[in-house]
């Protein structure tokens, strides 16, 4: 997006306190606010995978949420720009918790919230642990949520971001974004030098190793098992999948499809991990959809709908 946009890189930053460290964010909306989806705010948390960031998974398609809904891209704790401190609990907590302290910082009281892998099981938390702050829930291949029934796991990108880890260079990061997508043309050397600069800028593969131990650590492993407590979520969630996703892949959707009581799924063909870039337009559309029938009611009217 080209510099001096409404909606450009720097023009959106933003920074605040979480309790104990500092979250970069983007931000950008409509003035005055909007009654569209009950008014809420749309909050939206990247995935995980190396240089991973809210503006790199979603700052093209800011433009496409913005002109309707007060619109945060979050960096997660560890990624992009907001600070890095160690993970002491499963990550999926970890990050659900500073999200609550960012909100509670900047006065908002509920949001329509999205994630995407990582930030989907972040989302999935927080929903789970604090109800009444969240509207609606769109998840995208959502960690943590996803239970491979016929697939082995590692899946294949999840073994190639392992791979990375282990391992940092430019051919295994490309390696990686290969399974992120299905069209291959998209596998820039433009975009493996970005996120390899991300990906490798000081204090960010300390981070992502700690995010990545968080869910082989014996004591909080479980906890990163959403799929067991997905019953409990009472939101009008969309599950949203592509097809071809190598990452986590679409029979990971269906016990989250039959335990959530008020979920749905929507397919994109041909189409990864990446909806929000390989199936732009029609994912932002349906999102809006989605979240458009969302109504506020009071309390004594039986709440949100």
């Amino acid at each position: 997006m080209a510099s001096g946009s409404p909606w450009g890189q720097e023009e959106t930053r933003r920074s605040a306190k979480a309790g104990d460290i500092t979250l970069n964010y983007y931000e950008a909306g409509p003035e005055g606010g909007s009654t569209v989806g009950g008014g809420l705010p749309f909050v939206l948390l990247h995935g995980g995978g190396p240089g991973a960031s809210a503006w790199s998974n979603f700052g093209s398609a800011l433009p496409r949420f913005a002109g309707t809904f007060r619109t945060l891209l979050v960096d997660q704790p560890g990624f992009g720009g907001s600070d890095k401190p160690a993970v002491t609990a499963n990550y999926f907590r970890h990050s659900a918790s500073y999200l609550l302290k960012l909100l509670d910082e900047l006065q908002i009281e509920r949001i329509h919230l999205l994630g995407n892998s990582l930030g989907g099981g972040t989302a999935t938390r927080f929903a789970l642990e604090y109800p009444d702050r969240v509207g609606r829930l769109v998840l995208m291949g959502p960690g943590g949520l996803s239970a491979n029934l016929f697939h082995a796991d590692p899946t294949e990108g999840v073994q190639r971001l392992m791979d990375f880890s282990m391992n940092p260079s430019r051919e295994a990061l490309r390696a990686f974004i290969s399974t992120m997508v299905v069209n291959q043309a998209l596998v820039t050397d433009e975009l493996v030098e970005e996120r390899f600069a991300d990906a490798t800028a000081p204090g960010s593969l300390e981070a992502m190793r700690s995010m990545g131990a968080s869910f082989w650590n014996p004591e909080w492993a479980e906890d990163g098992m959403l799929w067991r407590e997905a019953h409990r979520l009472r939101k009008h969630t969309l599950l949203t999948w592509g097809r071809e996703d190598r990452v986590n892949p679409l029979d990971g959707a269906l016990v989250a499809l039959k335990q959530i009581p008020k979920a749905q799924l929507h397919v994109f063909p041909n189409c990864g991990h990446w909806a929000q870039i390989e199936a732009a337009e029609e994912f932002a559309e349906i999102c809006t959809a989605f979240l458009a029938r969302h109504v506020e009611r009071s309390t004594s009217n039986g709440g949100a709908a």
